[in-house]
């Protein structure tokens, strides 16, 4: 067995040690919940992708029209000196690919790091990058967000730029969201930017809808996590006897996703077990809306300057520059 194998293994070993951990804790909690992290197996990501083909969900392609169309105002924030370009979340770069495209066609001087905890997502973002877009310079690292971007800033002296796309940011609590932020800021210099997603405000029901579509597909994303914990870690969950269910709060921009338990019963994990009660439910994912406020207020609190913000055609959706300063 080669070093590269071994390497490998000892990683995926060590993954699924934390996905263990994190299950049986986010279960024993007196208000069960399931890290929203942990949805990008091979299944969740082939669902993730007809999620995004979905009339309802609004947010793929109001991203993709400023990644298709504000591209050279993307590149622009960026500014002409090399770079290393860190994505967090990197899903399948349908949206980097654009201006990943645009920055090698002029002749930007770069280095592509995206960042995942799905070595299935970076194996096929990889083979695809590649393929599309000529000597393309790219290094993945596979793992949770700041212990991968620790490694990632010492690659080089080089500017930092951080993509957080797709509303990525939105998927914490406004705690939780405060502190990531904080400590993006401590991993960067001054010159450093990041350009981070951000769903806005609008009607409820739109906001709603994306999250609660009438194929059920989202509900099929949000159940096949149960079928990942039964695979991987040896669970009884019966996706029969749970229930997605969704809700939004125009007040404080939190969509949240639930998994609801149709009966009274009892889920074996290795060696623990774990009782619902009937509709007792499992947090699955908040998925927060900014106002534009929120967005200036937040890079000002964490310590960056906020340059301008890049919006769709809508003005439903913002791609926010900021910068250490």
């Amino acid at each position: 067995m080669d070093q590269e194998t071994l390497t490998k293994e000892t990683l995926e070993h060590t993954i699924s040690q934390f996905f263990l951990k994190d299950v049986v804790s986010g279960l024993s909690a007196v208000n069960k919940s399931l890290s929203s992290k942990y949805f990008y197996d091979k299944h969740g990501h082939a669902l993730f992708q007809q999620i995004m083909q979905l009339p309802e969900y609004y947010l793929t392609r109001c991203e993709m029209d400023i990644f298709q169309h504000k591209t050279a105002e993307l590149a622009f924030a960026i500014g002409d000196e090399p770079f290393d370009l860190i994505e967090l979340g990197a899903g399948d770069g349908t949206k980097s690919f654009h201006l990943l495209k645009h920055l090698s066609e002029h002749s930007a001087t770069f280095t592509y790091m995206p960042i995942d905890i799905s070595g299935n997502i970076l194996r096929f973002l990889e083979t695809n990058l590649k393929a599309d877009i000529k000597d393309l310079d790219i290094k993945c690292f596979q793992g949770d967000y700041f212990e991968m971007m620790a490694k990632a800033v010492k690659q080089s002296e080089r500017k930092k730029v951080v993509l957080m796309l797709g509303g990525n940011l939105g998927n914490m609590t406004a705690m939780e969201t405060q502190n990531f932020c904080r400590s993006l800021y401590k991993h960067l210099k001054p010159g450093d930017r990041a350009i981070i997603g951000f769903d806005l405000k609008k009607h409820p029901r739109t906001i709603l809808n994306a999250y609660d579509d009438v194929k059920g597909i989202t509900a099929a994303f949000n159940l096949n996590l149960l079928s990942r914990i039964n695979r991987e870690l040896d669970a009884d969950f019966d996706l029969d006897q749970f229930e997605h269910y969704q809700t939004y709060d125009p007040a404080t921009g939190e969509c949240r996703s639930y998994l609801v338990s149709l009966i009274t019963q009892t889920v074996t994990l290795k060696n623990e077990t774990f009782s619902f009660e009937k509709d007792e439910t499992i947090f699955m994912e908040v998925s927060r809306k900014f106002s534009k406020e929120d967005i200036t207020g937040l890079a000002l609190e964490s310590g960056f300057r906020h340059v301008t913000q890049i919006m769709d055609s809508k003005h439903w959706f913002t791609d926010s520059v900021w910068e250490i300063t």
